[in-house]
């Protein structure tokens, strides 16, 4: 799988996507990860990607010159499945989305900055609107991170338990995980229970099923508005 990130601010994610699971799924030549400096694309002696918007307002928005040569270079030898752009109106992130995404082939990334891009880069360019959640983010890069984790994570190979992500919260029927105990079985006074210990694999089933629906209850009250 083939990411292609379109980026003003590089060094986020040159300093996030290169260690841990992201870079081991590299290594193993599972993902293809390009980040493509938007500056490149720029004209001018100050390579100007942003500009003051058309009717007055606050903040600066990115320019369409810049963005459109990068994804029109990009396309000029690759085929892409989507060009997806991370904004507050885009399609939540869900997990169910993430493992649909894990079977395509080749994305662009397109990370907005300051107070947006121009309306006639996500008209012409953009496939898939996506966010990460009900709240402001001070660049793209951010949600571009979380959004390749999420996907790589799925991909078979990329964790060394192959187990993992298909047990992994959003997976499961709940929704939630059950609760996690390891050693020692007693800290700070605070006991392992004891189900845990008794090496029934049904009870602890059955346990363990509870304490996720629990969970569940708990976060649909919690977030039922």
């Amino acid at each position: 799988m083939r990411f292609d990130i379109i980026s003003a601010n590089t060094k986020i994610l040159e300093c996030s996507l290169f260690h841990g699971m992201i870079s081991r799924a590299v290594k193993k030549g599972l993902i293809e990860i390009y980040i493509h400096n938007l500056r490149d694309y720029a004209e001018g002696k100050y390579k100007q990607i942003d500009d003051i918007p058309y009717g007055g307002g606050s903040g600066m928005i990115l320019k369409p010159e810049p963005v459109f040569k990068c994804v029109s270079k990009l396309k000029e030898k690759t085929c892409y499945d989507e060009v997806i752009y991370f904004s507050p109106q885009g399609e939540k992130l869900t997990q169910k989305t993430v493992n649909d995404t894990s079977l395509l082939g080749n994305l662009i990334l397109i990370c907005g900055h300051y107070k947006g891009i121009d309306e006639r880069i996500i008209a012409k360019l953009v496939t898939k609107e996506v966010s990460i959640g009900d709240y402001v983010l001070s660049c793209g890069d951010i949600p571009a991170y979380v959004f390749i984790d999420s996907v790589t994570r799925v991909i078979p190979g990329a964790l060394g338990d192959g187990e993992s992500a298909i047990t992994d919260t959003f997976q499961v029927e709940t929704g939630f995980d059950h609760p996690q105990y390891t050693r020692p079985e007693v800290y700070k006074r605070l006991r392992v229970p004891k189900v845990l210990l008794s090496g029934n694999h049904r009870e602890i089933k059955i346990w363990r099923e509870k304490k996720a629906l629990s969970k569940y209850k708990k976060y649909l009250k919690n977030n039922k508005n």
